[in-house]
């Protein structure tokens, strides 16, 4: 009888682990994962994967660290404007959903994407959709985190016609907060620019003080694309 519950209990065991495989292997199926600054950095202190968008001025810094269990990349900029860029692809429809996390600890002062002259954020995640030609041709929809204006706005940048946003968190009330976001880029992209989206071809994390001449900083976590909103995911 001992013998036998033993086996049952091993089988079981066997099973149980089988079926975690299996959850495991499903879950990996509904989500791309972008990045989650785990695997170090390159000669130039950028996070493995990314590019440098931009020289930075001598006081902005781009580095990666961690906070208890998870890691991020960190940018500094001091009247300046720079990113980091990761390129990719994938259809938009088979991945809809774009989740991140987000904590800002300064804003531009006087920052508001609705100006030329006030056009810097401290936090800009923007999904890059390629046209040939990319240089002029590229669409892009930018999520934001600004200094001045209002939560929900949506618009096109100032500075190129191709390029919209949506501010998602406005204002100091959650500096020093890490914020999950989420958003369905697909419907996003459709509500924007009117047809459906080409292929994704990659993201860009970006931070801008020049316009203001101040300073901002933010940090970035685990950025993933799903099947699915990650609630459902669990």
């Amino acid at each position: 009888m001992k013998k036998m519950l033993v086996g049952l209990a091993i089988l079981f065991l066997v099973g149980y682990i089988a079926s975690n495989r299996a959850w495991s292997s499903e879950e990996k199926k509904e989500r791309f994962v972008v990045d989650r600054f785990t695997g170090g950095v390159d000669e130039k202190g950028i996070p493995k994967g990314w590019a440098q968008e931009k020289e930075l001025g001598p006081e902005s810094k781009i580095s990666v660290g961690q906070e208890k269990e998870f890691h991020f990349v960190h940018l500094l900029s001091v009247n300046d404007a720079f990113g980091i860029k990761k390129e990719f692809s994938f259809d938009i429809r088979k991945y809809p959903y774009l989740t991140w996390r987000w904590k800002a600890t300064r804003l531009p002062k006087g920052g508001d994407i609705r100006k030329r002259e006030t056009d810097d954020q401290a936090g800009e995640v923007y999904v890059l959709f390629p046209r040939f030609p990319t240089l002029i041709n590229t669409r892009s929809i930018g999520y934001i985190w600004d200094a001045l204006t209002p939560v929900g706005t949506a618009g096109t940048s100032t500075a190129y016609s191709k390029m919209k946003y949506v501010v998602l968190q406005s204002g100091p009330d959650k500096l020093g907060e890490w914020v999950w976001q989420t958003r369905n880029v697909f419907e996003d992209y459709r509500k924007f620019f009117q047809e459906d989206p080409p292929q994704v071809g990659g993201l860009l994390l970006y931070i801008n003080t020049q316009h203001t001449q101040s300073s901002a900083e933010i940090y970035y976590g685990e950025i993933f694309f799903s099947t699915r909103p990650p609630e459902e995911l669990k």
